[in-house]
């Protein structure tokens, strides 16, 4: 068998590996709240728009809501921060 290098026309195939910037900075912010302290980000979303972040879903503690704001802010890349979540009730406990 004779190996021979991909070319289309002569031209090497461009390959984009690269995720979008919006899902990169979505994982960064993903992995920073996953291992931050002080937040239970299981039931938290995030998602980018350009370089603005939006922080979704509910916590126990209002002090989890200002941490993981804090912590998204930290990232680099994000220059805005809409924090939308909520505390859940603790009614039953």
């Amino acid at each position: 068998m004779v190996f021979k290098h991909q070319h289309f026309h002569e031209t090497p195939p461009e390959v984009e590996a690269e995720f979008p910037p919006s899902a990169t900075l979505e994982g960064a912010v993903s992995d920073a709240l996953a291992s931050a302290g002080g937040i239970d980000a299981s039931d938290v979303t995030v998602t980018a728009s350009g370089s603005t972040i939006t922080l979704a879903g509910t916590v126990l503690q209002e002090s989890e809501v200002v941490r993981a704001e804090e912590v998204a802010r930290s990232i680099a890349g994000v220059t805005d921060v809409r924090n939308e979540m909520s505390t859940k009730g603790m009614a039953g406990f």
